[in-house]
Formats: structure tokens, sequence, C-alpha cells
């Protein structure tokens, strides 16, 4: 099966103080891909290097084919971000800021246009698609970043803490459309502390800590009767620890 992502000894530092160090990963197309780890693990580092947004110190990059920094134009064109800090512009409402990001991934006006309406009525936001992304809740904003990384149907997805901060009733509709681009043979690549919307939504996963992959296969394969994948997680990344107790407390 081709490979959607690809990354072998992968390096990146700052200051000299590594972030991610000899990572090897391969994310196969169509799959939903699980991305582990604690704060600080390297997560969103690995992400900035599969899109290009920093360079790494050292190592291979390859993404839906294509060479990362060499042809990361082309790569840019077919896959979609949703990051983990907020990058939408406050001052736009919800339905400028879709209607500007077909844009800037070449759609024709007309066409962006009518894709950002019906963006903003899948994700239920059409009521409040003049107001300014400023007054949107911290869910709502996710709503509106995961339509901008949809409107030109990318191949990739790679979506860091995409569920943060929204309600139940918005997760679910996220999820549902994630998994109905994978039906359609799109490939997502998902960071998330939640680990059981990770266990129920992806085929595989890849565990990482302290800038290097501990632990990766299919969800079955990691887990056993005994064990849970938040089990898995906290012992291999060194989580199992007994706790302090205090006087006060």
């Amino acid at each position: 099966m081709s490979l959607a992502i690809r990354a072998a000894g992968l390096h990146k530092s700052y200051g000299g103080k590594p972030a991610v160090q000899g990572l090897d990963l391969e994310v196969r197309r169509g799959e939903f891909f699980g991305f582990l780890g604690p704060n600080g693990a390297g997560k969103t580092t690995t992400i900035h290097a599969l899109t290009g947004v920093i360079e790494a110190t050292s190592g291979e990059i390859e993404v839906l084919g294509m060479r990362v920094p060499d042809e990361i134009i082309n790569v840019k064109r077919q896959i979609g971000v949703v990051p983990d800090e907020n990058v939408l512009f406050d001052r736009l409402t919800g339905s400028e800021f879709l209607e500007f990001a077909g844009r800037m991934y070449g759609l024709d006006r007309d066409v962006a246009a009518q894709r950002s309406k019906e963006l903003m009525e899948l994700f239920e936001l059409d009521l409040r698609a003049d107001t300014l992304i400023a007054g949107y809740s911290k869910g709502m904003k996710k709503r509106v970043a995961l339509g901008a990384a949809l409107i030109h149907r990318p191949s990739l997805f790679l979506l860091d803490e995409p569920f943060e901060g929204v309600d139940p009733v918005g997760a679910r509709l996220m999820k549902e459309i994630l998994q109905q681009q994978v039906a359609h043979g799109a490939t997502v690549f998902l960071t998330s502390h939640v680990l059981e919307v990770v266990e129920r939504l992806c085929t595989r996963v890849a565990i990482i800590n302290n800038g290097s992959i501990v632990a990766e296969g299919a969800v079955g394969e990691l887990r056993n009767a005994e064990e849970t994948l938040e089990d898995i997680f906290v012992r291999v990344v060194g989580g199992e620890k007994e706790m302090a107790a205090l006087a006060w407390l």
C-alpha cells in the first residue's frame, strides 16, 4: 500500500536541545492514524516539519509521495491542516474566512463562496455566518478551522488536537465528517489527548515520547484483554508513578 507520510531519521533541535530525534514513521494512504504522546513529546514539532512550517535539522520527509521541503508548495495544495493554536483571522466572519481559505487553495470565487456556505451549514454555524470570528467560542473556532481544512477536498488531513474545547455535539459531528473522508479514500493524521476518541476512531497509532517513537501498531494489536490504550500509553511513556500524598489534601 502506498504511503501518505514517510519520515526517516527525522531530527529537529532548538538551540541544541532535541525536540524530535531519529523519528521513523510511515502512514498508509486511507488510514485514520493516531499520533500520541505526553505534552512536550514532539507531536506538534513533527506536524510542523511534515507541513513545512519548520525545516527539520536532518532526516527525510515525504508527504503524498513528494519530498519536503523540496516540493512543499505542491504538498500544501493537497493537505488540510488544523493546528493546535488558533490561526483564524478574528476580524473576518466565519463565512468570509472559509471563502478566503478556498481562494487561497485556488478555488474559483463562486465555488469558494458556495462551499463556504455549505460548510457553515454542515458545521451548524450558519446562524453565526455573519458574526466575526472574534465572537466565536473555542469550539466554534475549531469547527471553522476544520472547515478551512476541508474546503479544497484534500487527500491528507493533519489535525493537532482538533477536538480540544469542542462540546460533545460538535465533536461528534467533526468525527463523523472525518470518518466520511476516510471512507472516501482520504488519510487522517490525528493527535489527541483524549485516548478514548483515538481508540474509537483510529486504525493504527504511534506513541512518541522524548522525540522518539516508543510504540506503534494497530490498536487491536497493541491492546490486550487487561490493558486499554490509556494503560499502554501510561506504561510506555513512563507515567506509572506512585502519587505522593499531601497531608492537607
